[in-house]
């Protein structure tokens, strides 16, 4: 069992390419040789467009489904052969979503063995959010968005109906692509290669994030909490030289709050990047104080000292009247987190926070200790810059603004 196939398995949108990408860059990283054979690449050179139609993918279409099964078995000739030539781990990219197609690639696949990996996604909001994203690639170019999301819904529907989940399989893992969990399992005891992909899948790799906190507000210098105010004209200088810092920097995703401080930071960034994709999330709005909402410091000083008492006695926990605490936040904050890391991929992705949620979200990679997440320091003038994977870890603190003038 010193050699092995891993054969992806899932319905359209659920994550399986960059899973299969962080199998063969995780293995990679530790020495071993992996190699990807994507169908859908090998689909698009040898069909072209006539594939892109749905009914290509309707399994009553006899030509559609020989053309289907041909580039399976040419892609596992390819895997078989790279193999012989002293590959270790081969990965078949696929949906593979019928028993009758697993049962045809363990039959076929004797020489060494098969592990099934089936991606999972049940969140709806990022389901659609795939779904949109799919309808942008070039084979689509011919289509309009709405065409091109009808043809690809159509096309979801062809594999949901012969979709059957893993069970029969000898080797298989099921796996939640969303929050890099395994559901169920039937190990591959024995392979050397087993115990690095359980871990490979249960890890948030971050390829390159950068965090940022929105700019200055009349708010911060009035020192209120909360709200939904606007940048001040510092704040929207701000702003502009966060853009002016990264405009040579390749970002595809940017993330944001549903507050208006943090889409107004994320504008000039998203000026000269008409192609990068944005998305707001609720999950990353500031904390959220309650009876407290708008009120200054010092008010609450002077009419609520039990606010005050009971945050400077423990401001982890306490949570203010009818508002949230830090520890209250992890939940969401992490939710949000796993939705936009998955969303990005493998891509540069750009998280215009608040200072509770980014506090928030370096903790969860900082290991820190949960009374000392409310003091990490969060500047509006600099960024965080993070990138966590097996071949390489980063953890620093970029200036983009001298706020001492």
């Amino acid at each position: 069992m010193h050699k092995l196939y891993v054969a992806m398995v899932g319905l359209p949108a659920r994550g399986k390419s960059t899973l299969a990408k962080r199998i063969r860059d995780g293995l990679m990283a530790e020495g071993i040789q992996a190699k990807l054979f994507n169908n859908g690449d090998m689909r698009r050179a040898l069909m072209g467009a006539e594939s892109t139609s749905p009914d290509f993918y309707n399994p009553s279409n006899a030509a559609g489904r020989e053309a289907r099964e041909m580039i399976c078995r040419r892609n596992m000739d390819l895997a078989r052969g790279w193999l012989a030539d002293g590959g270790e781990v081969a990965i078949l990219d696929a949906t593979n979503v019928s028993r009758g197609r697993r049962r045809m690639i363990e039959s076929t696949l004797t020489d060494h063995p098969v592990l099934f990996v089936e991606c999972v996604n049940e969140d709806q909001l990022l389901l659609k959010a795939c779904i949109r994203r799919k309808t942008t690639l070039p084979e689509y170019a011919a289509y309009s968005e709405e065409e091109a999301l009808q043809s690809f819904m159509k096309r979801i529907s062809y594999y949901e109906a012969i979709y059957e989940p893993l069970e029969e399989e000898k080797f298989w893992l099921c796996v939640d692509s969303t929050a890099n969990r395994i559901l169920a399992e039937r190990p591959c005891e024995g392979s050397p290669f087993y115990p690095a992909i359980r871990e490979i899948v249960v890890s948030a790799w971050v390829h390159c994030l950068y965090l940022v906190r929105h700019g200055q507000t009349e708010f911060n210098v009035r020192g209120r909490i909360g709200g939904d105010p606007p940048l001040t004209a510092k704040g929207r200088a701000q702003a502009q030289a966060l853009a002016q810092h990264m405009r040579h920097k390749e970002i595809d995703w940017v993330f944001t709050s549903t507050r208006l401080r943090s889409h107004e930071t994320a504008t000039p960034l998203l000026a000269e990047r008409p192609g990068a994709h944005i998305m707001a999330f609720k999950e990353f709005n500031e904390i959220w104080a309650g009876d407290c909402e708008g009120m200054l410091y010092s008010e609450i000083r002077e009419r609520m000292p039990q606010v005050t008492a009971g945050r400077n006695a423990n401001k982890f926990s306490y949570a203010y009247p009818n508002g949230e605490s830090y520890a209250l936040l992890g939940e969401r904050v992490q939710r949000g987190l796993r939705r936009a890391l998955f969303l990005a991929g493998d891509t540069p992705l750009v998280i215009v926070g608040h200072q509770a949620i980014n506090r928030v979200l370096l903790s969860l990679f900082l290991r820190q200790r949960s009374e000392d997440v409310p003091y990490i320091y969060i500047p509006q003038n600099q960024y965080y810059h993070i990138s966590l994977t097996p071949r390489r870890k980063v953890f620093e603190r970029v200036p983009y603004q001298d706020d001492s003038r």
